[in-house]
């Protein structure tokens, strides 16, 4: 890995409190607005609003080796930073370590069940996730895909609700059991921790690319989703084509925009990588190569359904107005958007982690580029009322980002304590919470 430090200075000026200090506010003021008004009778469309979870006390046989693990692991892990740790070995014990945290932590309330237990048919959320449409690649993998736009809204909540992308690789990976779909959301989403420390590598230096990893690898709602959400498998192909959409040279942008193609085959919600690199392209450069990155995002979209709806009929519009359709007919119609503006972001940055999102705020009011676009997307994101409510999971994609805007003010010597309480919070969350997945 050879990295390509961008010198990172200390953020200096008044938007760096100015900023934060707001958040923190407006989130404090939202959640107290949602559990006040929920107590009192009114519906927002989830149990504890602003979040989609429940309090629900549970603690496991296994739970005090998850805390344990989280106890150590945020003591040591500060010791990656170390020079004599290379760039190589900082990856590989950042991804097992992610990877344990993210293990323990889902089977702190009922055992390793906890690893699967989303896709299996006792869980009431199985019947909504994705296992449950592989019947419909009956008549082939063409059929499907040119028929897919007409029977989507017959397929479970989740399997229309995204492009088939999951649907094609488990039907082309003859995977249909919950424990071999778990596997292969598991793993996939834990190669997100590589891919973010070299994400992290082309925008700073390499100890705040560092800082940034370990963010990442303890923050409550990656440790949290990671092993029990699809979305973790998202996350890492949305950060591999962030990474090369950052990139200097235009054959790095040309995969990354192919890249990005492919990975919203997966989630619609993707498309927002394309847009953060947009922003910090535009602040990191120019206008102008901001535009060009655009338009050769929008020519790889363009080219890449263009190819699949030739070879196999798929309809790229149809099936977004059959995911509009279930999502217009369901649980998040009687979600009201006065709330959720200001929700869905302040339940993302408080899963983010509290201390995480705090120094994100700040690097954002210092005019970090990353911090900046990550602001500009979660509030555009909002506004156009793409997702209200569950962005805790569906923006998983965004949390190695924030994490990147995070290290960039976060001081070194406050590194220990907040992986600490990063860790205090995911535990907290997972024994106390029911949060589905």
């Amino acid at each position: 890995m050879e990295a390509q430090a961008v010198p990172v200075s200390a953020p200096r000026g008044r938007g760096e409190t100015i900023v934060p200090v707001t958040g923190a506010f407006v989130a404090a003021a939202t959640v107290a607005y949602g559990l006040i008004a929920t107590a009192g009778g009114t519906e927002l469309g989830t149990p504890l609003a602003p979040f989609l979870a429940a309090w629900e006390p549970r603690i496991g046989p296994l739970a005090a080796a998850a805390a344990a693990l989280l106890a150590v692991g945020a003591t040591l892990a500060p010791r990656l930073q170390w020079t004599s740790v290379s760039a190589w070995q900082f990856a590989a014990a950042a991804l097992m370590l992610a990877l344990a945290l993210r293990l323990a932590l889902a089977a702190a309330r009922e055992g390793i069940v906890g690893w699967y237990g989303v896709y299996d048919v006792p869980n009431h959320e199985a019947a909504s996730e994705y296992l449950p449409a592989l019947p419909a690649f009956e008549f082939g993998l063409r059929f499907f895909l040119d028929t897919f736009a007409e029977i989507g809204t017959s397929l479970p909540v989740h399997a229309v609700g995204h492009p088939p992308g999951l649907l094609v690789l488990l039907h082309a990976l003859r995977i249909d059991s919950a424990p071999g779909m778990a596997a292969l959301t598991i793993l996939g989403g834990a190669l997100s921790v590589p891919l973010a420390y070299l994400l992290a590598r082309a925008l700073l230096d390499e100890k705040r690319a560092r800082t940034a990893t370990l963010l990442y690898v303890f923050a409550p709602s990656a440790v949290l989703y990671g092993a029990t959400s699809a979305d973790a498998l998202y996350a890492s192909l949305a950060l591999a084509a962030a990474l090369a959409l950052v990139a200097r040279k235009r054959l790095g942008r040309t995969f990354g925009a192919a890249t990005l193609a492919l990975a919203s085959f997966f989630s619609y919600a993707n498309l927002a990588v394309g847009a953060w690199a947009t922003i910090v392209a535009a602040r990191r450069e120019s206008t102008r190569r901001a535009v060009t990155l655009a338009a050769l995002c929008a020519a790889a979209l363009c080219a890449f359904y263009a190819g699949l709806h030739v070879a196999t009929g798929y309809d790229p519009v149809g099936a977004l107005g059959a995911a509009e359709s279930v999502y217009r007919e369901g649980v998040a119609s009687g979600r009201p958007y006065a709330f959720w503006v200001l929700g869905s972001p302040v339940a993302f940055l408080i899963a983010l982690g509290l201390p995480t999102a705090w120094y994100a705020l700040r690097s954002a009011g210092a005019g970090s580029a990353p911090a900046v676009a990550v602001v500009a997307v979660l509030a555009v994101a909002a506004v156009l009322g793409f997702t209200k409510a569950e962005t805790e999971r569906i923006y998983l994609f965004i949390v190695p980002i924030a994490c990147v805007a995070a290290a960039a003010s976060l001081p070194e010597r406050h590194l220990r304590p907040v992986l600490g309480a990063l860790a205090a919070q995911a535990l907290a969350a997972e024994l106390l919470l029911e949060t589905i997945w």
